[in-house]
């Protein structure tokens, strides 16, 4: 049977900048079979007409790959942090209310900036360093059992859904957040770099780091792409564990 329904109701809360109030407006949109919420924004920008019939300005957003890899679209629908993109219409019940993420800085409308969150993962150094550019040969093996969970923290796409989902992570504090820790996680883990993984541990043993996590566990039931991320903590709290035992001893 064919569906009889002819429109989309949307309820979207607007801010024109981070220093202005917010307010809501409602659209309606004609209903397409197979549309998620980035389709509806994209038919709102083509024909910025609200509800009321009114002329309006286009709802600013952030998207890029369209398919669950980048994280740029990630906003609050419906009450929960996800990505629009992989969000169908068919799925949601209406009126779809949008929001934007509230644990990083407004830009505009749904957009906001995740700075915050790149720059965490400059502080845990979450990449593999090489000795120059030349040819190096082939690297050290991994068995198979590894590289499958390995491949599943590496498939984390700085989303932020994780921390909006996290009550430790806000502008009032300075918790490095679940997504940065499990990183560090995956990158210790690596052959390669192991060798860096006591500066990644000494970014997470000072001010906003692991000790600042609550154990909410909020975060893995957040996750689009189910990183365990509750399983990452707890290992690098071992791995912080071990490291300080060892260093004290060091001394």
């Amino acid at each position: 049977m064919a569906d009889q329904r002819k429109f989309i109701e949307l309820r979207i809360r607007r801010q024109e900048a981070p220093d202005k109030p917010f307010y809501w407006e409602e659209f309606r949109i004609p209903y397409r079979p197979g549309m998620n919420v980035i389709a509806c924004l994209m038919e709102i920008q083509r024909n910025p007409v609200n509800a009321e019939g009114k002329r309006t300005t286009p709802v600013v957003w952030d998207s890029n790959c369209l398919e669950e890899v980048c994280g740029a679209c990630s906003m609050v629908i419906n009450g929960k942090a996800r990505q629009a993109c992989s969000a169908l219409v068919d799925n949601l019940t209406q009126p779809i209310v949008l929001e934007p993420l509230k644990s990083f800085p407004l830009v505009r409308d749904l957009m906001v900036d995740r700075s915050r969150m790149f720059e965490a993962l400059k502080r845990v150094k979450a990449w593999i360093p090489i000795d120059g550019t030349h040819d190096l040969g082939p690297g050290p093996r991994q068995s198979p059992a590894d590289q499958e969970w390995m491949y599943k923290l590496s498939e984390c796409m700085t989303c932020g859904c994780c921390m909006e989902a996290c009550p430790n992570y806000n502008e009032k504090t300075d918790f490095i957040g679940p997504a940065p820790i499990s990183q560090v996680r995956l990158f210790n883990a690596h052959p390669t770099g192991k060798m860096h993984a006591h500066e990644r541990l000494e970014a997470l043993m000072g001010p906003g780091g692991i000790m600042e996590c609550g154990s909410a566990q909020n975060c893995v039931r957040a996750c689009p792409k189910g990183i365990p991320l509750t399983t990452s903590i707890a290992e690098i709290q071992r791995q912080l564990t071990v490291y300080a035992v060892k260093k004290m001893f060091m001394q």
